[in-house]
């Protein structure tokens, strides 16, 4: 009888010690974890992915892996029909997971459970933050003037603690038009920032949005800044300001002469000045063009102009445009003397030539006066 429990305690030892599940379970480990996007926002959806490597030289079943949690919990199923994992072997379990709790750091539980007997449980940190992307204005005009373009540049930050990708700044609203479209950003590292410029031209006073486009992982997200157009006066742009005006009479109207200067802060390119409405233009200064001025440059100019009777006044219109070759225009008004300044009466076009034709009739006694003389000697 004695032998016989001898005999069963040794088959026992034996048995215990060539099972390989026993001993083979705890060299099963998990390695490492990873997540797409490393950190997730609230409502974001990313993929963790689990290696699992079996440290020891005997296979290992398995019947099943999973994983649950709350906060961040995962929306597809479980594997429910492993198999083994050789001794040596790595096995990686992707799961696809949703943030669903906001803020936060959460360790939902991946389980293998083995086919005979036991099971591996170990907790995964996830980490869950809000953060967006920032934007700044770097660089816009003191004013918007209607019709006008004007330079936008805008900075794109990234203050999350992972990089993001996709990242575009789309221009959106209504009353004004934008070259280019869109500006690309691309991906951006934590800490890292990108510019983009935009060329904008109101059409009425507005609201322009510019939406940050981006994505963390699959998930896609916006942020906005809001520019308020509003028109004023753009204190740098060019200033043409007409001195030193002198008004002449001349043979069937006036000739003005002055002085142009650039009192602004830009520069005034293809500045011409021309009388308008009452006046109108004449030969031989009908325009006149005196090209660009640069900050506190100064040019003289003349025009000539004819105007009825009873006008005593008249505009003179200075044109000119920007580097963005917006057009803009500006008038003085320049008295004609008060009344004691009368024009010459201009010779009307076809007219009979009054004064030259008592000329020519003089003459033309002087010669045939000599002539006659000339005749009664011989």
């Amino acid at each position: 009888m004695k032998d016989l429990y001898i005999f069963i305690l040794a088959l026992s030892v034996a048995l215990a010690l060539a099972s390989p599940v026993a001993a083979a379970t705890a060299d099963i480990a998990v390695v490492s974890s990873s997540l797409d996007p490393p950190v997730m926002m609230s409502g974001d959806t990313g993929t963790l992915t689990i290696v699992v490597q079996n440290n020891g030289a005997d296979p290992v079943a398995i019947q099943s892996a999973r994983l649950y949690g709350k906060g961040v919990v995962p929306t597809t199923d479980p594997y429910l029909a492993v198999g083994e994992i050789g001794g040596g072997n790595t096995r990686s379990f992707t799961f696809t997971v949703r943030a669903d709790a906001g803020e936060g750091t959460f360790y939902p539980t991946f389980v293998l459970d083995f086919r005979d007997g036991g099971s591996l449980r170990n907790p995964v940190l996830i980490q869950v933050e809000d953060t967006p992307l920032s934007i700044s204005m770097v660089k816009k005009p003191d004013a918007f003037s209607e019709g006008r373009t004007a330079g936008i540049t805008l900075m794109v930050g990234n203050p999350r603690p992972n990089a993001v990708s996709g990242v575009q700044v789309v221009p959106e609203g209504t009353g004004f038009s934008v070259t280019p479209t869109s500006g690309f950003v691309g991906g951006l590292e934590p800490d890292a920032s990108g510019t983009v410029t935009f060329n904008l031209t109101p059409e009425t006073e507005t609201d322009v949005t510019f939406r940050v486009v981006w994505r963390n992982g699959i998930n896609t997200h916006t942020t906005d800044l809001v520019l308020p157009v509003t028109f004023g006066e753009d204190k740098k742009r060019a200033n043409p300001v007409i001195t030193n005006v002198e008004v002449t009479p001349i043979s069937g109207g006036y000739r003005i002469v002055g002085d142009v200067m650039n009192a602004g802060l830009e520069s005034a390119r293809s500045v011409m000045i021309a009388p308008a409405s009452p006046a109108i233009p004449i030969d031989p200064f009908r325009v006149y063009v005196v090209g660009t001025l640069d900050p506190d440059d100064i040019s003289s100019f003349e025009v000539t102009l004819r105007v009825d009777a009873a006008v005593e006044d008249v505009p003179l219109v200075v044109e000119y445009r920007d580097d963005d070759g917006n057009l803009y225009t500006s008038t003085r008004t320049v008295g004609l003397g008060g009344g004691t300044v009368a024009p010459v009466k201009e010779q009307e076009s076809g007219g009979f030539p009054v004064l030259g034709a008592v000329v020519v009739l003089l003459i033309a006694l002087g010669v045939a006066g000599a002539i006659y003389h000339s005749w009664k000697r011989t």
